[in-house]
């Protein structure tokens, strides 16, 4: 179930005209972006003393409250309805049903023993993903401070509504969207928007040029987002759903999309119901025609009905999905919705988000070097006491070099140097300074900052511990080894000091003191990938998996990490350039290209539906609030180790380990998981489509009917039973190396090609019951040869589907569905001279005819191994 487009192109192309309010609201901001403060406080009809409280109430009656939408946890019942909406299950019951009001108990036990197993085991490993959305509503439970008749107050964020005028300060979270009115320094961290780990500034002024993102303006603050340094005063224009963060969460409440797998799985039960419509009422008709008993050829139709419905399926799924979930547990793997391990083999195209996946997730340190960018450990050491000593707020960079704490004993700081003074940074000098004394009463000043600014006050260059003067034509040497590390995707800053003399006791020192800098070197940061990254996405790649990246982050750091993994960057698609697409030529731009970068967060989840209109299983791996309606939208949701809850929560599984390693696994677990399912599902398909050839044949002329309804039932109980161990075989090593996916067609070609191979020997053995035993007027005996040959070629048929190769030679079973076969033939064969054979109707068989079934297994086996290689070899998989 695609969501529907209307909300898809409100969320990703906000600007452009539609129905519904979330058009207007995108469309609202962006103009009240672009005005001055006044006219913004004029045209919302509020003020910069504040809105009154009964103003407040009474706007807050007619919006609402400041909430986000968020969804009814499902009640237990609720969950089990859910488990039970299959075309399979309703089917199944309510051929239980009809076996009940015949009198038939043992087709009614049978039924729904496999219905409640299989519905049972699905729930207790789904109650424990819980709704996503509560995790949103947590995170707006606080306070802001919000000017209300004329005096600041605190507020509970739910009580805000639009026209409120609001403070923003160093660590508060943003309650709504807003508009700034004034600033001073306002720097925020978007990254749970957009995934860019660097703080963005926001100002008063108005915003100028055509902006297509809302996200881009410099003027307006988004719930979600938190306040790094500064202060501001905001005018609130959204509250609640119809934020910027309000409609991703709208997003993610509801139902999930049907996937792959459910999908397969329901075409799958559908033809076997068209089968069923064909079959069942030409054999009534046929039975009840020929035989003029009318109630023994229902109740022989609706034995055929249960031999043609695959029963076992639910429970065959579900035990497969339960194994490959303790399997990936073992792996510290949390498989939270059990299709999804099947839709991680089927995926033949992973979308990852770069900020946490890919990379840790922190800003590191990657490089130190002295002016002419060789390695220089007295650039760390300046850097590291700089940030050590600075008492205002540390931002990513200085944590950054903070981490190397092994320097703090090997310079001796506390003990070798004395905090004089400090020059806090701003951001109109984009810089900061600590003078510290050494133990040689000097007292040295060691700046940090912007490059240019730094560059700019230096008058003198350090290099190999020589000073030298800045020359004009070295100082463009070290503005392009700047660049060249920006354009690498670093975030550069300059490292410069200078030495005064310790005369005086208590010196002041002023900006005027941070000029005749002495230029040391730069400091590169990065946010580095993970160290098994670049070997996760090649084994991925040996898997024919194609990786694709989704990142709100801007293409240039993007393209030097993708550089970093092994990736190649000649084609980087924007945001910017997805806005004017339409969904056609997204579709094909999303197959060709590898790497996305500043895309708002419902671009994610539209170039995830670009590439599912294309026939891919898309898996999407994420960690941040921007990620959960992708995580949702794809056929599998993986979350990392450090995401935040939302997105753990919208996911269908979560890593818990740092490495990626475990995707190549779970890609493999997930292909096994599909193997054994397909199997069965072969197996029992073209098995009762050629069961139902010889049904239709011998009720058109035998005088009585081919087997007896509890001898159908029996047999397909016996032969169901046969298949219980089939979750625990293996798949061949090179069926692991191709994504799979349901195929509906070649299914049915399978069915057509080697079902009716078993009716060959059904109409050999008829011939031989009628001909060399003379059964004509013997039906018990009829009756017992065709169940002793139909189950013992059903049972050992799994044997030769289950493999492309050659059955016991190149690829053999697992020993429980080997012991398991071998046990149900044996007791198939001890019924028909069991205690229980009278009430079963059946006779011993002479020996002769045991010598002929062994001949007909062997041909039937050769048969259908020679027709199997022929059909793999036509028509591939």
């Amino acid at each position: 179930m695609e969501l529907p487009r209307h909300i898809l192109k409100q969320l990703q192309h906000p600007n452009r005209l539609m129905s519904g309010d979330k058009a207007k609201h995108s469309n609202q901001l962006i103009e009240i972006s672009g005005m001055e403060p006044d006219a913004v406080l004029k045209k919302i009809e509020s003020r910069s003393s504040g809105l009154s409280t009964q103003e407040a109430d009474a706007l807050a009656k007619q919006v609402g409250l400041n909430e986000i939408a968020r969804g009814k946890p499902k009640s237990l019942l609720m969950r089990l309805v859910d488990n039970v909406k299959n075309p399979l299950v309703i089917l199944l019951a309510s051929l239980g049903f009809v076996s009940y009001l015949t009198g038939d108990l043992r087709a009614t036990i049978v039924i729904f023993v496999m219905v409640l197993l299989g519905i049972v085991l699905r729930f207790f490993q789904e109650l424990r993903a819980d709704n996503a959305a509560e995790k949103l509503k947590d995170m707006v439970s606080t306070t802001a401070t919000v000017v209300r008749d004329g005096k600041d107050i605190d507020l509970p964020l739910g009580m805000l509504v639009p026209g409120d005028i609001i403070r923003l300060g160093a660590g508060d979270m943003v309650p709504a969207d807003v508009r700034v009115l004034t600033a001073k320094d306002l720097f925020l961290n978007q990254a749970a928007l957009t995934g860019e780990s660097m703080p963005v500034e926001k100002t008063a002024a108005s915003a100028s040029g055509e902006m297509r993102n809302p996200l881009e303006l410099t003027n307006i603050c988004f719930l979600g987002s938190d306040v790094e340094s500064g202060t501001g005063t905001a005018v609130v224009i959204h509250t609640g759903d119809k934020t910027y963060f309000g409609s991703l969460a709208a997003s993610i409440v509801g139902e999930r999309e049907v996937t792959s797998f459910d999908k397969g799985i329901n075409k799958f039960t559908w033809l076997m119901i068209r089968f069923m419509m064909v079959m069942v009422p030409a054999v009534f008709l046929l039975n009840g025609l020929s035989k003029h008993n009318w109630l023994e050829a229902f109740l022989f139709a609706l034995a055929v009905a249960v031999g043609l419905t695959p029963e076992m399926l639910p429970m065959i799924v579900t035990v497969n999905l339960s194994k490959g979930a303790m399997s990936m547990a073992n792996k510290k793997v949390i498989v939270k919705r059990l299709n999804s391990i099947q839709n991680f083999g089927a995926a033949d195209v992973l979308c990852t988000d770069k900020t946490g996946t890919l990379t840790q997730g922190k800003i590191i340190l990657e490089k130190h070097l002295d002016a002419r960018g060789n390695t220089s450990q007295r650039v760390l050491h300046y850097g590291y006491m700089n940030s050590y000593y600075q008492t205002g707020l540390k931002n990513l960079m200085d944590e950054a070099i903070l981490n190397h704490g092994d320097l703090n004993d090997a310079l001796q700081v506390d003990e070798n140097f004395r905090k004089i003074d400090e020059l806090p940074f701003d951001f109109k000098r984009r810089r900061m300074s600590v003078i510290l004394e050494n133990n040689q009463n000097q007292q040295i000043l060691i700046c940090k900052g912007a490059v240019e600014e730094i560059m700019r006050l230096s008058t003198q260059v350090e290099v190999e511990g020589q000073i030298f003067e800045v020359t004009a034509e070295h100082d463009e040497h070290r503005k392009r080894r700047v660049r060249e590390l920006n354009e690498d995707g670093f975030r550069v800053i300059a490292i410069a000091y200078r030495i005064f003399s310790g005369e005086n006791d208590e010196p002041h020192y002023t900006i005027e003191d941070e000029s005749n800098l002495i230029l040391m070197g730069f400091m590169a940061f990065l946010d580095p990938p993970k160290e098994s990254t670049m070997e996760a996405l090649q084994r991925l790649k040996k898997l024919n998996v194609s990786v694709k990246i989704l990142t709100g982050d801007n293409d240039v750091v993007t393209a030097y990490i993708c550089k970093q993994v092994g990736m190649s960057v000649e084609n980087i698609l924007l945001g910017s350039r997805i806005e004017k697409m339409s969904e056609e030529e997204l579709a094909e731009a999303a197959e060709t290209t590898d790497i996305f970068a500043k895309l708002a967060p419902a671009q994610k989840e539209q170039i995830i539906h670009a590439l599912q209109s294309k026939g891919h299983v898309v898996g999407f791996m994420g960690d941040g609030i921007n990620d959960a309606p992708a995580l949702k939208a794809a056929d599998v949701g993986i979350s990392v180790d450090s995401a935040v809850d939302i997105a753990k929560e919208s996911s269908d599984i979560i890593l818990l380990e740092n490495s990626l390693l475990v995707l190549e696994q779970g890609v493999m677990e997930g292909r096994r998981v599909f193997g054994n399912i397909t199997k069965y599902i072969k197996m029992a398909a073209s098995s009762s489509f050629g069961n139902m050839f010889s049904v239709v044949g011998a009720s058109a002329f035998l005088p009585f009917l081919p087997m007896l309804p509890i001898q159908v039932l029996t047999n397909n109980l016996l032969y169901d039973f046969s298949q219980t161990p089939i979750p625990t075989d293996e798949v061949d090593a090179d069926w692991l190396t191709q994504p799979r996916q349901w195929t509906i067609g070649s299914l049915q070609r399978f069915i057509l090609f080697i079902g009716p191979i078993s009716s060959i020997f059904d109409y050999t053995t008829f011939f031989i019951m009628l001909y060399v035993f003379h059964a004509w007027n013997n039906p018990a005996l009829f009756h017992t040869g065709w169940f002793v040959e139909s189950l013992f070629t059903q049972t050992l048929i799994i044997h030769v589907i289950r493999t492309r190769k050659i059955p016991f030679v190149e690829s053999r079973a697992s020993w429980p569905l080997i012991l398991t076969s071998l046990g149900i033939i044996t007791f198939g064969a001890w019924l028909t001279i069991s205690p229980l054979a009278t009430t079963l109707g059946f006779v011993p068989l002479p020996a002769l005819y045991w010598g002929l079934l062994v001949i007909m297994l062997v041909c039937y086996v050769a048969l259908t191994q020679m027709v199997k290689v022929w059909f793999y070899k036509k028509f591939g998989e």
